[in-house]
Parts: structure tokens; C-alpha cells; sequence
């Protein structure tokens, strides 16, 4: 696939004289989806630490996704955490209890329903007021300014050596990466310090409920979740019913080899 470009957002690669360019970083897709690929190009000024450009592909795709999905991503995490400040619990049982002293003048005859939202939204208002939001960290817990700094140091390095690979800019952009990658190194090394300080003070003083978090944290890490497969026919499904009787054929093709037998 041929996509008109000029030729510096078509190599990928430069040599640290400057002189010598390269396209060796290629984007692969099944001869199905090609017609999708909307775009591909390569992006000199993303800093990504390394002699190589990034590339980055737009494609197009349509997924279906299940009403399920979209409820949960409608979802308000709470900060729960809170709850182990002794005032903050008292503001939050104080106004709990003032919300639902004002439900028990409803009427017996009122729809069941319309009792449960009521409810419900009183209990999610005085969260929300008591405990505000839980908040998803997108950095790194030890990413901080201090390392945006760094950063914005090592993106102007690569920037002079772009727009002029001289000798001395070479060994500046050098210098500043090894200056970057030692104070991240440092930085991770003093939060997983931290870390292990955190589990064995909650280990300490019984609170467990964290210290299995830690625990679990350190186990598995960042894990996203998918909850999307592949079907007979190789096209994507999201919805949780032909999800389960995508795996349901799949098994049963699996074990029972020699056909598949109802079981009563």
C-alpha cells in the first residue's frame, strides 16, 4: 500500500551521523483488513528513547460493543480508602443518617421502584460528598514533574540533533539519556522501597485489606482486561451472550472429538 508522504515521514531510522536514513519499522496487517488502514506514517519528534522513529498506523475499525460494556463504563468508583480516617467516616455516617431519616416519611403504597432509586441515590450523593471520587492514575506512581522535566530536557536534546546532527549535539542527546534513564532508575527503586515499607506497616498493625492489595499488585502488575473474542469467521464479538456461546462451541469442538452428545 502506497501512501503519498514526503521522505521524512517515510524512513524510520537515522544513523547517528545523519547521514544515512532507513525504513526497517514496518506496520503488518492481515490482506482481510488492509482496506481499513487509513494512514501510516513516521513521527520524528515523539521521544521515545531510541535511534527509531515512531510509526504509527490510523486504522478503522467498528466493534460492537454490548450494552453491558457501556453501562460499566458508566460505573462511579468511590474512594473507599477514606473510610479508615476516623473523621471522615463520622462525616460520612452523619450524612447517610440524615438522608435516610428523610425516607421514612414515604408512603407504603409507593412503587417499590421508585424506593430502591431514591435510596440509591442518597447513598451515592453522600459518598460522593463524603468520599469524592476514586481517581485512575494514568502515569507511573513515581512519575512525577521532577521526571516531565527530564523529559522536556531529553525531547529538546533529540530536537537539536534532528534539525542538525553535529558531533556536539550527538554527545549532548547521549548525555542527557543517560542522565534520564538514571534518574528513572532511581525513582523506581526508591517507590518500590516505599512499596515494601507500606506492606510491612499494614502487615504490622493488621490492616490486611491493603497489604493483600500491595500483595496482589506486585503479583500481577497492570493486566488490562478484554472482553472481546474472535469468532468461526475471525471477526471480533463483544457482547457477553455471544461471547459465552463463542467459548461454549469452542470447547465443545475441543473435547468431545467425536461429536458432540447431549447430556441430560
Amino acid at each position: 500500500m502506497m501512501l503519498p508522504h514526503w521522505n521524512i515521514h517515510k524512513y524510520t531510522w537515522t544513523s547517528p551521523d545523519g547521514k544515512t536514513h532507513n525504513q526497517i519499522d514496518q506496520v503488518l496487517i492481515g490482506r482481510r483488513w488492509h482496506s481499513s488502514v487509513l494512514d501510516v506514517r513516521s513521527f520524528r519528534g515523539a521521544d521515545c528513547d531510541t535511534d527509531h522513529y515512531l510509526v504509527i498506523a490510523k486504522v478503522r475499525e467498528r466493534l460492537a460493543v454490548g450494552k453491558q460494556a457501556a453501562q460499566r463504563s458508566d460505573r462511579q468508583r468511590f474512594n473507599l480508602r477514606k473510610l479508615n480516617e476516623p473523621e471522615v467516616r463520622e462525616h460520612y455516617l452523619i450524612e447517610i443518617t440524615n438522608r435516610f431519616a428523610a425516607l421514612e416519611n414515604l408512603n407504603d403504597d409507593e412503587d417499590v421502584n421508585r424506593t430502591w432509586e431514591n435510596i440509591k441515590e442518597n447513598i451515592q450523593t453522600s459518598a460522593k460528598e463524603s468520599l469524592g471520587l476514586h481517581e485512575l492514575k494514568r502515569n507511573k506512581p513515581w512519575f512525577d514533574e521532577e521526571c516531565l522535566g527530564f523529559l522536556d530536557q531529553r525531547k529538546w536534546a533529540k530536537m537539536q540533533w534532528i534539525q542538525d546532527p553535529n558531533q556536539n549535539n550527538v554527545g549532548n542527546l547521549n548525555s542527557v539519556r543517560r542522565e534520564v534513564s538514571r534518574h528513572f532508575s532511581d525513582k523506581k527503586k526508591a517507590h518500590l522501597r516505599a512499596k515494601i515499607e507500606e506492606l510491612e506497616t499494614n502487615s504490622k498493625i493488621q490492616n490486611m485489606r491493603d497489604l493483600y492489595r500491595g500483595i496482589s499488585d506486585f503479583k500481577k502488575g497492570y493486566q488490562p482486561r478484554c472482553n472481546i473474542v474472535k469468532d468461526e469467521r475471525g471477526d471480533l464479538v463483544a457482547d457477553s451472550h455471544s461471547i459465552v456461546a463463542r467459548w461454549r462451541n469452542y470447547f465443545s469442538q475441543l473435547f468431545n472429538v467425536h461429536g458432540v452428545k447431549d447430556v441430560g
